[in-house]
């Protein structure tokens, strides 16, 4: 390891020499890398190197010292086969580890701040500037996953605040700043006799007072002098099982410095985290002509957008831009109303973005409680397909002869409610997965989208006596029936375009299938990682409570015999519900981490 990481170090070394980079040959990678590294050396902040190795490092090699070359500081990270099978396994990133110590230039001093008899943790802590920003700069939006916004970078007022303050009184942030709220799995501190020291973090968030540590960064970043910032850190430890449930609660309470919109808290819930995986990976189709995929990036919280494509070289940025086009991004608030009018519910998505998502909130979330594997990769394409419709529909509705500007959200939420209302009627289904493979609606269907503006136009504005605001009108149940009632010329041809109730059925059942089978191996992984002992000790605390129904007795039967016997996918799962049962039970054994 050390002597590939001295030959990388000489390389970036040489490719500052202008003669070595010309002995190269011009049309070879290195001579490419080369040059690219003598253009680009002003604009570095930090070299990290990367070793890729399908061999195992020693487990007694447990990091490498970062250094300088050439003045920058260098970082080393290694993959060996190890991290990379458990990276492929694994889905969720690997745990933040703030080694504070090693890393950081040394410890922290920190202040005990929660009760004796209290049943978690919480301290507080002065963290010097640079010491934010290194770690932010090392781990960047990941340290914002359980924060409802990423960085909105420097538009709103409090922003330019705290911007002005790092530019122009440093000292005095500490003063000015409320400072971030943060939490973490589990903290190491010792005690030097004198105070307390935070050497390690591990799983460290910052779910209030992301905008303050990205300009911190930012600043850092512009050469901005912060070595007299020290900033105010509120920390809980608050562990993983009780995590889901506090931490939205802790990000909720202490976000005030920028206005937070109702559907920021619903963020974190696993329906939202599932969406998100699906658009970082799957890609669109080409469209007619083009070589080029992309695909539709879903900001789960807000800001991510921006601060994804922030951070980033104007080539790098350009990638970016044609990986992830700025029209393909939406939000969880576009979701809902993509989703709601071809459930019916026009009048809901008229209330406003806010409202609507607080409906369609509560909507996902019985839906998942009674079958997560319904979101799935179809289900997923189905609602990007549903999305192309929706802008489709703004723009056909736009074109129109008879459209004089105005309610244009209202006349679109209206048209793709009444045409998936007769579609239902008919006993039929819209093909989204051919709207997916084209990236956008067949003419049949464009043909009708116009057909039905047109009428649904009239009904919303024509309001009844005594109610003189069409937006008001759009939002009444009323408007809706009405509106469900009006008789339409259906073009012949749309039929065509049309899938029978079966094969849709068939599809959907298809998927699930999938989803599932995925769930089922997981949990069988995490059945052999446990080993045989903890099934029989779990089976018999539920058999001695009384905790426990035949069914289940069989498949921790089946799990306790590991590895001689493997449970099934399906009995894996029943074995993981019993476990979940038991634990809600009072059984407080936690089932290991996946090993690597």
């Amino acid at each position: 390891m050390d002597a590939i990481f001295r030959r990388v170090s000489k390389f970036v070394r040489q490719s500052l020499d202008r003669r070595w980079r010309d002995a190269l040959e011009e049309t070879s990678p290195a001579f490419g890398l080369a040059d690219l590294i003598h253009h680009c050396w002003r604009s570095l902040g930090k070299i990290r190197l990367f070793l890729v190795s399908n061999r195992e490092l020693s487990e007694r090699v447990d990091g490498r010292p970062a250094g300088e070359l050439e003045g920058k500081p260098v970082t080393y990270s290694v993959w060996d086969l190890r991290r990379l099978h458990r990276a492929a396994a694994d889905p969720e990133p690997e745990a933040i580890e703030v080694d504070l110590v090693k890393d950081f230039g040394g410890p922290l001093p920190i202040l005990p701040a929660q009760q004796l008899d209290g049943d978690h943790e919480s301290y507080l802590a002065a963290v010097p500037g640079p010491v934010l920003s290194e770690i932010y700069d090392r781990w960047g939006a990941r340290l914002l996953e359980q924060n409802v916004r990423v960085f909105l970078q420097a538009r709103s007022k409090v922003n330019r605040g705290i911007r002005d303050t790092l530019a122009h009184e440093p000292e005095m942030f500490f003063a000015y700043n409320n400072g971030i709220t943060a939490t973490a799995e589990s903290v190491e501190i010792r005690n030097d006799g004198k105070r307390q020291l935070l050497c390690g973090l591990r799983n460290f968030q910052i779910v209030n007072g992301g905008q303050t540590t990205a300009s911190i960064h930012s600043a850092t970043r512009k050469k901005v002098d912060i070595s007299q910032t020290f900033v105010q850190m509120k920390l809980s430890v608050v562990n993983a099982d009780r995590a889901v449930k506090l931490v939205p609660k802790i990000s909720e309470y202490a976000n005030s410095q920028n206005r937070v919109a109702a559907s920021d808290f619903f963020s974190n819930h696993p329906f939202h985290v599932r969406v998100e995986g699906f658009s970082r990976r799957i890609y669109a189709p080409s469209p007619d002509g083009t070589f080029q995929q992309s695909k539709w990036f879903y900001e789960r919280a807000r800001g991510q957008y921006a601060d994804a494509r922030g951070g980033r070289t104007p080539a790098e940025r350009k990638k970016f831009d044609i990986e992830y086009p700025r029209g393909q991004r939406f939000t969880k608030t576009d979701l809902a109303k993509f989703l709601g009018v071809w459930e019916g519910l026009p009048h809901v998505v008229s209330l406003g973005a806010q409202k609507n998502f607080a409906a369609f909130a509560g909507r996902i979330g019985k839906a998942w409680n009674k079958n997560p594997d319904d979101f799935n990769e179809a289900w997923y394409r189905e609602a990007i397909a549903k999305a192309l419709v929706f802008k489709a529909t703004e723009r056909i509705v736009s074109a129109q002869p008879w459209y004089q500007g105005g309610f244009r959200a209202n006349i679109v939420a209206y048209a793709i409610a009444r045409i998936s209302h007769h579609v239902e009627k008919t006993k039929r289904a819209v093909d989204f997965e051919a709207i997916w493979r084209r990236q956008a609606p067949g003419p049949m269907l464009r043909e009708t989208i116009a057909v039905v503006a047109e009428r649904v136009h009239d009904v919303l504005v024509e309001p009844p006596e005594g109610m003189r605001n069409v937006t008001e009108w759009a939002k009444k149940q009323a408007c809706w029936s009405q509106a469900e009632a009006i008789r339409i010329e259906w073009p012949t041809g749309l039929i065509n375009e049309l899938l029978s109730a079966e094969a849709r059925q068939d599809a959907a059942k298809s998927a699930r299938v999938d989803q599932r089978v995925l769930n089922g191996i997981e949990a069988q992984m995490a059945i052999v990682n446990a080993g045989g002992e903890f099934w029989a000790n779990a089976l018999a605390w539920g058999q001695e409570h009384g905790r426990l129904s035949p069914t289940e007795i069989g498949v921790l039967g089946v799990a306790s015999n590991v590895p001689r016997k493997l449970p099934t996918e399906k009995q894996s799962l029943r074995v993981i519900r019993a476990f979940e049962k038991l634990q809600a039970d009072g059984y407080r054994e936690e089932l290991p981490p996946l090993q690597d």
